[in-house]
């Protein structure tokens, strides 16, 4: 920098813009004034090339300057561009230079980029004008003088602890004065090229930020990226809490998430990249470095793979319900932390072990005195998905399927959504009508990922008479297709099962029609009513209608509680195709509803054997007589009105510490949810979530 500044003095000291190089001009004073005398100006900075050459000791000294200086420049370009592009190549950060990043011999030279560098550089040299080649030169030159002083910049800027610069005069504010010093001398040179350059360089960032290739630089942006979010989380922590603000901030008890993807599907429903969303694992067992890791790594990929954007969180060494209390109380940070507590049904409260359904009931306890909502799903086919798979300690799926359960379970993984195909083991027979073709492959059809032992040759027939297939047909089939692909891959592409549940995909799979009831039966925030409106404004369940129904003990002001209620609604600003009030709730259940219920408890009822920290004495039975009776007369409304529901959304009954036991309140929420379609049951922390419009 400071010889391109001595030259500049000297060549604006020593000679003018515009001159005639006549001598005489000298006597009367004219020399300065050429263009405006009319003269032709033969010499001078602007007119001619030799002042240089002039103004040196000895002529040839410019020329052999220019040689070495173009010659060594030349080389090093040479020799760094191909590298350069190697490296971009490896990267796959452009496709196009991908084949251009092949090494060969001992150390990798790259001979394909030694061949494009020199195809550039002699398109350049063809010109054979040097007046038209410097702009373009000048042009690029600036362009990554102006890149280099702006990175800098902003690396300095933002003061990573990686930017340590040891230049001793080094300034921030330098590096941005140097950029726009360079960005101005570019358009002075020629506007059009400088605009064109630019436009090049956005293409080729817009390239990168689309293709997000999976290459880490540790960037000043990565540390931007932090900071960014480190100050706006403590900007955050001090602003208060509003209503007009709420979100549904989920922590999911989902364990590894894709072997509850249906609890992890219906939580996203909800965020959908708006609100927090963390699910978390808990592992009695203590895990490794190495196996926490692994864990981490796949379950993260899963997440990612399917478009969820959550966080994962593992505990390990706890037992389920301290892990559960120490994710409860540990997740997030500052004013961003979850607010509700997303956990599935336990289908298995009935034959598990006692500490298990201990454990479970006291952490909706746990959740509550945390002054955190809570919402169960439950689906008839449940939820975990954990006996179906064989993993390691490192989370890693290592079920291989054998011969047999690719001859039975393969052909349907291997089928489109939209495919007529069926493929057909050696095994079963082969039809050979007239309305069939038979096409035998070379090539093995196989499960990714599955060992070569495990591979199979199946003959895929197309029947012509299932070309045809009815809209009904098609949807079922992408939906099991979309099932499928979730439940059947890991994190890693390797298969989990194949007999999945169709309900697993509920929340993924796009319904067309149907409704979402609401049975809003106590004021908990209004988190109730909100989770189903959030639900139903999804691409995904917008199809649906959202039928809301409340209850009434007083059957002559039926009419004046059904238009309080729809005012309410309306304030609330809940868009709903039907409200019900629903009446009868204080009439005796059914026997057969009593009975039901009765057989249910009939192995956790008090007798000599009995645990007793686990059990439901008669004085139990008694004092919960009529909060039970209104549980099995809310089942006896359900299955009258909600039968046939997409969805099912219910508040869910509070289990006073101390007076419910365990087995007492697993029962209530099985007689509500047992034989009925997907149901959530919501339950907020009294703290209001709905703004009132009045």
């Amino acid at each position: 920098m400071v010889s391109y500044a001595i030259f500049v003095v000297f060549a604006g000291g020593a000679a003018l813009r515009d001159a005639s190089g006549n001598v005489s001009e000298l006597i009367n004073n004219t020399y300065i004034e050429c263009r405006e005398n009319g003269g032709t100006c033969g010499y001078g900075l602007n007119n001619s090339y030799s002042v240089m050459q002039l103004m040196s000791l000895w002529g040839p000294f410019i020329y052999a300057g220019c040689f070495a200086a173009t010659l060594s420049t030349a080389l090093t370009n040479l020799l760094s561009v191909p590298r350069l592009i190697q490296a971009l190549g490896i990267d796959k950060i452009y496709p196009g230079l991908i084949f251009f990043s092949k090494g060969y011999g001992k150390f990798g030279e790259p001979y394909r980029g030694y061949v494009l560098t020199f195809v550039v550089s002699s398109a350049f040299i063809i010109i054979a004008n040097l007046n038209t080649i410097a702009p373009l030169i000048s042009n690029f030159y600036l362009a990554s003088y102006a890149l280099i002083n702006f990175c800098t910049f902003h690396a300095a800027l933002i003061k990573p602890l990686g930017w340590r610069p040891t230049f001793k005069y080094y300034n921030t504010w330098l590096s941005l004065v140097g950029f726009i010093l360079c960005v101005s001398i570019m358009f002075m040179i020629d506007w059009v090229t400088s605009l064109i350059t630019f436009i090049i360089i956005f293409a080729l960032y817009l390239l990168v930020v689309y293709r997000k290739p999976d290459v880490n630089w540790g960037s000043s942006t990565q540390a931007q990226t932090y900071k960014t979010a480190l100050m706006t989380a403590h900007r955050l922590n001090h602003i208060n809490e509003h209503v007009k603000n709420y979100r549904p901030q989920i922590l999911v008890l989902s364990g590894r998430p894709y072997l509850r993807p249906a609890l992890v599907d219906l939580a996203n429903l909800i965020t959908k990249s708006q609100a927090l969303m963390v699910c978390g694992d808990i592992s009695e067992k203590r895990l490794s470095h190495r196996s926490r890791g692994s864990r981490l790594r796949t379950s993260i990929s899963w997440l990612e793979n399917h478009k969820i954007r959550s966080f994962f969180n593992i505990m390990d060494g706890l037992d389920f319900e301290n892990g559960a209390r120490a994710l409860i109380q540990a997740s997030g940070i500052g004013k961003l932390k979850p607010n509700v507590v997303m956990i599935g049904f336990k289908n298995d409260w009935q034959t598990c072990n006692t500490d298990d359904l201990l454990a479970y009931f006291n952490i909706l306890h746990n959740t509550f005195d945390n002054r955190m909502a809570v919402t169960i799903l439950r689906l008839q086919d449940g939820l975990d998905y954990t006996k179906s798979s064989d993993e390691t300690d490192d989370g890693m799926l290592s079920m291989a399927p054998s011969s047999a359960d690719l001859t039975s379970d393969t052909p349907t993984n291997l089928l489109r959504a939209d495919s007529n195909f069926s493929i057909m083991s050696p095994s079963m027979p082969r039809n050979d009508s007239e309305n069939s073709l038979t096409f035998k492959s070379s090539t093995p059809y196989f499960v990714p990922d599955s060992p070569a032992s495990s591979m199979k040759h199946y003959s895929v027939t197309l029947d012509q008479r299932s070309v045809v297939a009815s809209p009904k047909a098609i949807f079922k089939a992408k939906k099991k297709a979309i099932t499928e692909q979730i439940l059947s891959k890991g994190a890693n592409g390797s298969v989990i099962h194949s007999s999945v549940p169709e309900s697993m995909s509920l929340f993924r799979v796009k319904q067309k029609h149907g409704t979402i009831d609401v049975w809003w039966l106590y004021d908990d925030g209004g988190l109730t009513i909100l989770l189903p409106y959030i639900i139903n404004s999804r691409s995904n369940w917008s199809g649906c209608k959202l039928r809301v129904f409340a209850l009434t003990n007083r059957r002559q002001e039926l009419e004046l509680e059904e238009r309080n209620m729809a005012s309410l609604l309306a304030k609330f600003r809940i868009d709903y195709s039907s409200l019900t009030m629903v009446g009868g709730i204080t009439e005796p259940p059914g026997t057969e509803t009593v009975s039901f219920f009765d057989n249910m408890l009939e192995g956790f009822r008090e007798n000599e054997a009995s645990d007793q920290e686990c059990m439901v004495t008669d004085e139990e039975y008694s004092i919960q007589k009529q909060k039970t009776d209104r549980q099995l007369r809310l089942r006896e409304l359900l299955q009258q009105n909600s039968k046939d529901a997409s969805l099912i959304v219910m508040s869910l009954p509070m289990p006073r510490k101390g007076s419910v036991s365990a087995p007492l309140y697993m029962a209530w929420l099985e007689v509500l949810t047992r034989d009925l379609p997907p149901f959530v049951l919501v339950r907020g922390n009294q703290s209001s979530v709905l703004t009132f419009y009045s």
